[in-house]
């Protein structure tokens, strides 16, 4: 008489996680600008820091400046072949937002088309943002910080 082992159950392969979406995209004249300005830099530079400041005539506005080192908490985004670092507390302002950049007879700066962009001043230099419907919220309570989270849709295919 033969005995029956009872089969072992295979373990069930873990779902590979979903990848982070990019947080900006850069046109390719945003990449060649970075580009340039990343071998035209006094010092070494890793890339650009973008951010958002409190300020002007609408509440806020970009900011763009050399990133001399990757700090732990920027979230890194590489795009074209460059690399630019967003400030942590600006990655839900700028969600889905295109870096490009313009050159006109009056000037040549970058443009942030922003999907989280509320509105503007009419001079250009500040905006007004709001984080997307669902997104991370913190709260300060006393010396405690309550967190809601937020989805991102999935990539369509």
């Amino acid at each position: 008489m033969t005995e029956m082992t009872p089969a072992t159950p295979t373990p069930a392969a873990k779902p590979k996680p979903r990848p982070r979406p990019q947080v900006m995209k850069l046109t390719d004249a945003a990449a060649q600008r970075i580009t340039e300005l990343t071998k035209r830099a006094d010092s070494e530079i890793v890339g650009l820091r973008v951010g958002i400041k409190n300020g002007g005539c609408a509440g806020q506005s970009y900011t763009v400046e050399y990133a001399h080192e990757i700090r732990p908490t920027d979230e890194v985004v590489e795009d074209k072949g460059v690399k630019i670092l967003v400030d942590p507390k600006a990655v839900l302002f700028l969600l889905g937002t295109e870096m490009d950049y313009k050159v006109d007879r009056m000037s040549a700066q970058f443009i942030f088309n922003n999907p989280n962009q509320t509105g503007a001043c009419g001079c250009g230099e500040s905006v007004q943002l709001t984080a997307p419907k669902g997104a991370i919220t913190l709260r300060h309570q006393g010396s405690s910080v309550a967190i809601s989270a937020y989805s991102v849709p999935s990539p369509s295919s």
